[in-house]
């Protein structure tokens, strides 16, 4: 007998495969807090006994798993003996005997193998989901949202514990990470920066714990967008290259498109002009490529040519080029579909900036005033409330101070409140 047998026995017994016990493994980590995971090779250097005692949180983790001690397990800590071989039959009434002994029963586990939850469950969280998206859409981002977001992270994993099959499990904690970063987005967009990073973290442990190509580039998105809020643009364009790299964006132009226009915003921000232009001269090809009409996940509904169009608005005026950003602009708010309410104000605000960089003083503040006609009757995100004060200080360095006074004064209340 070769490497570490009696784990083999114990998931012989489990009905585990390599990807299976790695699975199990990681839900037992996210359970207890611990932010680290194991992947298929993890297993296999336990398996073949390249990797004798594994890492305090994994020790934890299998024992749960198991129900039984690392030691019946076959691992010993470096410096001991490794354990002595034996007949297979033995170690098998051994790790049965230990599963159901005293030492599982002082353990806090998380059941690997209990009552079924199939697909009904994981339509139902879609579902869910696609309604907080579609909020999003409307309102923008806010802490009801983050909530409500993180309370479906938190059945989704919930219930990946009580799954019987590997495929619903991967679907869950799928499921869990758009959750998740769906709660980060909210933050972001409401302009509290601080819990997103955390969030991200968490969605993006979750996505490539089950390989999940959409979710991955879903969160590498979004903290392309984190990064350009807090004004770090190097790591701005290395999470949008980072979303290029992705299986998602490899497949499909749409990804791809979205990926280098975030890409182009990075670089326009950092100053990069010959790089954002060409960067955005991709996203446009891949556009041309793409299939808007054809379903797509919920999470990147929002992108379509209108939106790639507003993305190319922030980068011409990034680099200069007002009049043409002015014009992408235009073009953004007469394809924006009208439930997309926030993206339409935060599209004009851009809109007047713009004619503002322009030295179109006048038409800039009507432009501007029209951002809170649009979002009338809700509050505006954090996001667009810092947009709205880049215009008033732009207004106070272009125009006159009169214009300025007066542009603050008659929006202050629905601004500062908003």
């Amino acid at each position: 007998m070769t490497g570490n047998f009696r784990l083999k026995t114990a998931m012989a017994e489990r009905g585990f495969q390599q990807a299976e016990l790695a699975q199990a493994v990681n839900a037992q980590l996210l359970a207890a807090g611990e932010r680290d995971s194991v992947g298929e090779r993890t297993v296999r250097t336990w398996l073949t006994g390249r990797t004798t005692w594994p890492h305090r949180a994994k020790r934890n983790a299998l024992e749960a798993v198991f129900r039984c001690t690392i030691e019946t397990l076959g691992f010993y800590p470096p410096g001991s003996p490794a354990p002595p071989q034996e007949d297979p039959e033995v170690i098998r009434r051994r790790f049965l005997a230990d599963a159901g002994g005293t030492a599982a029963a002082a353990m806090p586990l998380v059941s690997v193998r209990p009552s079924s939850v199939g697909t009904s469950e994981v339509i139902r969280l879609r579902d869910s989901i696609e309604r907080l998206i579609a909020l999003d859409d409307e309102r923008g981002g806010h802490t009801t949202l983050e909530r409500a977001a993180l309370a479906g992270a938190a059945e989704a994993l919930d219930l990946q514990q009580r799954s019987t099959t590997q495929r619903v499990r991967a679907r869950l904690f799928a499921l869990a990470s758009d959750f998740t970063s769906t709660a980060a987005w909210s933050l972001i967009d409401a302009g509290q920066l601080d819990g997103a990073s955390r969030h991200l973290d968490r969605a993006l442990t979750l996505a490539v714990m089950v390989q999940d190509p959409e979710m991955t580039m879903k969160v590498w998105n979004l903290r392309a967008m984190l990064a350009r809020q807090q004004k770090d643009f190097g790591e701005a364009v290395a999470a949008a290259q980072a979303a290029q790299a992705t299986w998602a964006a490899r497949r499909s132009p749409l990804h791809a498109s979205l990926a280098h226009a975030r890409t182009a915003v990075g670089l326009a921000n950092a100053g990069d002009r010959r790089a954002a232009l060409r960067s955005l001269g991709r996203a446009e090809d891949a556009m041309a490529k793409a299939d808007t009409t054809a379903p797509r996940p919920a999470w990147i509904a929002f992108y379509s040519p209108a939106e790639l169009h507003s993305l190319t608005a922030i980068v011409r005026d990034r680099v200069g080029d007002p009049a043409e950003a002015e014009a992408a602009s235009y073009r953004a708010l007469a394809a924006l579909p009208e439930t997309y309410r926030r993206n339409r104000a935060h599209t004009t605000a851009r809109l007047a900036l713009s004619q503002l960089h322009q030295g179109d003083v006048e038409q800039a503040c009507d432009t501007g005033a029209e951002v809170f006609e649009i979002m009338a009757g809700d509050p505006l995100p954090g996001r667009m409330r810092q947009l709205l004060g880049d215009f008033h200080r732009d207004l106070i360095t272009l125009a006159p101070p009169r214009i300025a006074h007066e542009w603050a004064d008659r929006y202050r209340s629905e601004w500062s409140t908003a």
